[in-house]
């Protein structure tokens, strides 16, 4: 009696951890994803030690909404086009399994150059604001003198970029976006690798789309000690940037 027990309780047990499993799964896949930011490519606008959850019904699904990126189809189910100044989620074209996140810039049609350190969409200069801020930027292990921009697309989105005051990109070739895909860049601009370096991330397929990045939902200096310091939280556990909207 007690060995029927004992299965039935394993059994239950099994379930309910199973069942567990597969809503988690189906939260991750179908509503919202959590992602850590390990570069700094994206700075001021996200710091290395951030935590965000990402929308994955926003742009419709693909088979790179699923873990592992399994092969059941080349299509996109549900599409909704993102917009200019997104924080978008890809899968790198380089390999298809690499997580990346920046902001997109350019749509399927559009013309991207840089020309004397200005950004043009379509032979259009888009407006950059200077404003005073911290412009001490993180490069990897390496401190960035910048400068700070607001800069402001054609539909209205604002965001924070960030330049080099001293060596900074000035002109590129023009990048012209193919059907079907995007043109993405890093807010801190001489410090990531995106879609203007075409043998490693290039323009970006719309199956390769993952989310949006919509919140951080917490965030950790890992520069100023490591979470399991529990007594160093105070210094390096980033209270302002909690649940922060993107």
């Amino acid at each position: 009696m007690k060995k029927k027990n004992l299965k039935k309780l394993l059994y239950e047990n099994l379930k309910t951890l199973i069942g567990a499993l597969i809503i988690a799964i189906l939260i991750r896949s179908l509503l919202f994803q959590p992602f850590y930011i390990p570069s700094s490519s994206m700075e001021p606008t996200l710091l290395v030690g951030d935590r965000i959850f990402v929308s994955k019904y926003i742009y419709g699904y693909s088979k790179h909404s699923f873990p592992f990126s399994p092969n059941f189809s080349n299509k996109r189910f549900f599409f909704k086009k993102p917009k200019r100044g997104d924080l978008v989620v890809f899968k790198t074209p380089a390999d298809n399994r690499t997580d990346y996140i920046k902001r997109l810039i350019g749509l399927p049609g559009d013309t991207i150059q840089f020309i004397d350190g200005s950004l043009f969409i379509n032979q259009i200069k888009v407006i950059k604001d200077e404003i005073k801020s911290s412009n001490m930027i993180r490069c990897g292990n390496f401190i960035l003198d910048t400068t700070t921009y607001m800069e402001t697309l054609s539909n209205g989105s604002k965001y924070l970029a960030v330049y080099k005051k001293k060596g900074s990109l000035q002109n590129t070739k023009i990048f012209k976006v193919p059907s079907d895909h995007y043109f993405l860049l890093g807010d801190n601009r001489d410090c990531s690798k995106d879609s203007r370096y075409l043998d490693s991330v290039g323009y970006v397929k719309n199956i390769n789309l993952v989310g949006k990045a919509k919140i951080i939902f917490f965030s950790n200096d890992t520069n100023k000690g490591s979470l399991l310091k529990l007594w160093n939280l105070k210094n390096s556990f980033r209270f302002q940037r909690l649940f922060k909207v993107l």
